[in-house]
C-alpha cells in the first residue's frame, strides 16, 4: 500500500531530486554517502510513512539541511547554485522517490540492491523515457539481487501455504504476501505479528527478520 496519495508525488519527487542535487553538487557529498545520512536521520522513514511535513512541507534543500543536521549536528550555511537545467543527480533522486512511492519498499532495501551511483548510470538512457521504464529496470535488478525472504523460505520448508499461515497465525494474508514480495519491511512488523507467525512455523521471531 502506498504511503501517500498520488497528488503529493510531484512535490515529493521534485523535492527529492532537488535534495540530491544540493547534497552532491553544492554540499559535496557522494549520493550514497548522503543517502546514508538521509536514512540514519529518520527522514527516510518519514517519507515511507507519508508524513506531510516531509513529503509536502519542505523543499529539497530544507530536507538535505535537516538530514545533515540530524546526523552531524551541523547547521548548513551552504547556498544552492541557481541552475537552469536539471542535473543527473536531480533525475536520479526524482526517479528513486517515484520508485519508492510506487513499490512501497523501504529506501534501505532499495539502495541495498540499487545504489544511487548505479541509478546515476541509467541517466543517459532513461532520463527522457517514461518513468515506468525505470520501474521495470529497477524491479529486475531488485528481484535478481534479492533471493526469497526468510519468511517464504521457512514457510515453504514447513509445507504451509500463505493462506494457511494467515489463518493459523491470525495475520492478514495481504501482509504475508507483501512481506514475502519485499513490498513491506518485515523488520518493521510488530513483535506480536512476528511471534504469531514464528509460533505457527516452529521457528524464532528473529529467524523471520531480514539482515
Amino acid at each position: 500500500m502506498r504511503a501517500y496519495k498520488e497528488i503529493y508525488i510531484d512535490h515529493s519527487a521534485n523535492a527529492f531530486g532537488q535534495m540530491m542535487d544540493f547534497a552532491v553538487n553544492d554540499y559535496g557529498l557522494s549520493g550514497d554517502e548522503y543517502l546514508n545520512m538521509f536514512i540514519t536521520s529518520g527522514i527516510a522513514e518519514q517519507f515511507e510513512r507519508g508524513n506531510p511535513k516531509y513529503i509536502a512541507g519542505m523543499s529539497g534543500i530544507e530536507l538535505a539541511r535537516e538530514a545533515i543536521r540530524k546526523v552531524t549536528g551541523e547547521f548548513i550555511q551552504q547556498i544552492a547554485e541557481d541552475r537552469i537545467y536539471r542535473t543527473p543527480e536531480y533525475w536520479a533522486g526524482w526517479a528513486l522517490a517515484q520508485y519508492q512511492w510506487n513499490t512501497a519498499k523501504s529506501f534501505i532495501s532499495i539502495l541495498r540492491t540499487l545504489p544511487f551511483d548505479d541509478i546515476l548510470k541509467m541517466y543517459p538512457t532513461m532520463h527522457e523515457a517514461d518513468i515506468t521504464k525505470f520501474y521495470e529496470t529497477a524491479d529486475k535488478i531488485y528481484t535478481r539481487n534479492n533471493p526469497q525472504t526468510n519468511l517464504k523460505r521457512i514457510r515453504t520448508a514447513a509445507g504451509m501455504s500463505q493462506s494457511a499461515l494467515a489463518r493459523e497465525a491470525e495475520v492478514a494474508l495481504r501482509s504475508i504476501q507483501m512481506y514475502e514480495q519485499r513490498n513491506k519491511d518485515i523488520n518493521k512488523a510488530s513483535a506480536i505479528t512476528l511471534v504469531k507467525m514464528a509460533r505457527v512455523l516452529g521457528c524464532s521471531a528473529e529467524d523471520l527478520l531480514e539482515m
